[in-house]
């Protein structure tokens, strides 16, 4: 506090200014002293001058009437402000709102196996770049290549940190400087305001936009194409769709165009769906089936309707994907051993048939019956636990998604627990189970002024904390 802030003050607020005590005095106190001997000195000394620098302020800017010096008020404040510091801002919720890939909640949940191999790879060393058989240094590629190859019919694969990425290289290692064509319906806006047209031009490509909006035919990309073209891309609209008086090129005639002209075409397939699911209710298109119909290069996500880690694939014709791999840009993007290990696991249970090992394929393959049961004995359960008189609850019929930029005209029947609460709004209510003072935070939907929980999304496991959290917020 400056001199002319000093002449200011009254004798009271100058009084209480004299009566703070000093960092030494109360880091000597005996719950700042036990905290020092678990927490680093320097952060304590840096929290307890910021509170009392706090507290200065307080009393020259408020006067004494609003400011009450108490040291052990003082100590509760920088012991809490320490253990927030401390404490992870990144904890597990409940996912009760029925989308399976909810980007905002990290997409897809791994499987326990996946789990495993990330914590064996993470306390032990591997040989993540080691060739055990020749005794030399090997390439990381190979521990998810090879699965890969087999699940999608691609003569090659590797894998960089999400799709985006994938875009990005290989957009920078085989067009750049050159154009590519590319159908104005699908200049698609993903994630976070990223722009396909944006991370072209990062690549340093040159985007060439045929047809239009809702209109696209093969002579567009045949009139485009010139002695500058380098690749023609083609995007798949996982996250929106055009209907009504549209048209867009087969995926055979693009194949037989790029032959004919002799031109990659390289196609960002988005969801990353690896096995058919339209007996579940989702029309997705897989990559094998883009990989059969002669589609050069294929790039999708792995944390998608794959369900593994954030991952983005490149796979294809073998002399194009060696040609992305030595681009330099390769080792800036590509995964670490944690992601490997989580990639290979998922994709070991689709080689072996298990794909309802994977969390989100067995939500989305989940039946409406299964849930019904499950609401059913869980309101059975919750019942008891509800103050009398005071809330309602009833199972309907609704609707669950796929989500994370995915089918997004599809969704599955499901069953919905519906709840009205006397003493709060529905948005309160949402409120006070997203912030759960004690339990596991409850993220859930509201409409129609009730709150709505979908369980096909919530692990059967995570049942009881959901119904702990539910009966303590509603008590």
């Amino acid at each position: 506090m400056d001199s002319r802030a000093r002449r200011a003050l009254t004798p009271d607020q100058a009084d209480l200014l004299r009566q703070i005590p000093s960092v030494d005095e109360l880091l000597a106190q005996p719950r700042l002293a036990a905290l020092a001997q678990r927490v680093d000195r320097e952060l304590l000394v840096e929290v307890t001058r910021s509170v009392l620098a706090d507290l200065r302020g307080r009393i020259a800017g408020e006067g004494t009437a609003r400011v009450a010096l108490d040291s052990s008020s003082l100590e509760e404040c920088i012991a809490s402000l320490v253990e927030r510091i401390l404490a992870s801002s990144l904890e597990a919720v409940i996912n009760a709102t029925g989308v399976i890939l909810h980007t905002n909640l990290g997409r897809a949940p791994l499987s326990g196996a996946a789990a495993e191999e990330i914590r064996l790879s993470a306390t032990n060393y591997s040989n993540l770049e080691y060739d055990l058989e020749a005794g030399a240094r090997g390439k990381r590629d190979v521990h998810v290549a090879q699965l890969l190859e087999r699940l999608t019919g691609a003569e090659a694969a590797i894998v960089v940190n999400n799709c985006a990425a994938a875009v990005l290289l290989v957009l920078a290692a085989l067009a750049k400087g050159g154009e590519v064509i590319v159908s104005r319906g699908e200049l698609i806006e993903i994630g976070d305001g990223f722009r396909i047209p944006e991370i072209m031009a990062q690549s340093g490509a040159v985007l060439r936009e045929v047809g239009t909006t809702n209109r696209t035919r093969i002579v567009d990309y045949e009139n485009a194409i010139s002695e500058n073209t380098r690749l023609l891309l083609r995007v798949h609209p996982s996250n929106f769709t055009i209907t009504g008086f549209a048209e867009k090129p087969s995926m055979e005639e693009l194949v037989e165009l790029g032959r004919r002209a002799g031109l990659p075409l390289v196609e960002d397939l988005g969801s990353g769906c690896l096995v058919d699911l339209s007996s579940a209710g989702i029309a997705e298109p897989t990559v094998r089936q883009s990989v059969n119909a002669g589609v050069s290069i294929v790039m999708f996500s792995g944390d998608k309707l794959l369900g593994g880690p954030q991952a983005g694939i490149i796979a294809g014709q073998k002399e194009l994907v060696s040609r992305v791999r030595r681009h330099p840009l390769f080792r800036a993007l590509r995964v670490d051993k944690l992601t490997t290990a989580a990639l290979a696991a998922t994709l070991g249970a689709y080689l072996r048939g298990a794909v309802d090992e994977i969390p989100a394929l067995r939500m989305i393959r989940m039946s409406v019956q299964e849930i019904k049961r499950r609401a059913e004995n869980f309101l059975r359960e919750l019942t008891p636990e509800l103050p009398l008189g005071e809330v309602e609850v009833e199972i309907t019929d609704g609707s669950s998604l796929a989500g994370g930029g995915s089918t997004p005209t599809q969704s599955l029947p499901t069953k919905l627990i519906r709840i009205a609460s006397a003493r709060y709004s529905a948005s309160q209510f949402e409120q006070r189970l997203r912030r759960a003072p004690a339990g596991t935070p409850v993220i859930a939907r509201v409409e129609e002024d009730r709150l709505i929980l979908d369980l096909r999304t919530v692990f059967p496991e995570q049942e009881p904390a959901l119904l702990k959290t539910l009966a303590a917020v509603l008590r």
